[in-house]
């Protein structure tokens, strides 16, 4: 059973924001896969299915991005996820638009949805996927990460978005050292 969760914060006022990016991810992988997320739990709305012969769930938690670890803890507590099965997806400014990164482990790295859910899950040793958003030049980051993308941005990060949801089917499917020598060189499929 795979567990990969999506982080953003629920609403149509964040709906197509830079902060909203594993939403975006997990609802194209939810379209690839053809689940809905028609189910809520674990204070968040969820998907099922399968991919081969593994259970897949995806989650985008609706506790808004600060507290994303409740749901995530509950979610592997209740379906008893180890860690390696999970994969968190979520928005870096340190990563320029279009690029991504798959880890096994790390720390937070000054994401505030990834430090709570280290914090409630007690370890670094999560698997994660960071999409790059850009980083702001000369606004506040709290402004930068809650407005959308230009359309030139848009048009580069709909591919971040594609390839992150075929970086996730490959990680299902052949493990995260495949995916990460796939995705992590140029950010993009080679």
């Amino acid at each position: 059973m795979k567990l990969i969760v999506g982080l953003g914060n629920p609403g149509s006022r964040y709906e197509i924001t830079r902060h909203n990016i594993g939403f975006m991810v997990v609802d194209l992988l939810a379209d690839k896969l053809n689940i809905d997320f028609r189910k809520k739990s674990h204070f968040s709305e969820m998907a099922e299915g399968r991919l081969g012969g593994e259970k897949i769930i995806l989650l985008k938690p609706l506790t808004y991005m600060n507290l994303s670890g409740q749901a995530v803890s509950s979610a592997m507590s209740f379906y008893k996820i180890e860690f390696s099965n999970l994969l968190v997806v979520f928005d870096d400014m340190d990563l320029d638009i279009g690029r991504l990164r798959i880890r096994p482990n790390g720390s937070a790295g000054g994401h505030k949805g990834m430090g709570s859910i280290i914090r409630m899950l007690g370890s670094e040793e999560l698997p994660r996927l960071r999409v790059g958003i850009g980083h702001p030049e000369y606004q506040p980051v709290t402004d930068f990460v809650l407005r959308p993308f230009s359309d030139d941005e848009w048009a580069e990060e709909k591919k971040a978005i594609t390839n992150a949801a075929d970086a996730i089917l490959l990680w299902i499917e052949e493990g995260i050292i495949t995916a990460m020598n796939k995705y992590n060189s140029s950010g993009k499929a080679e």
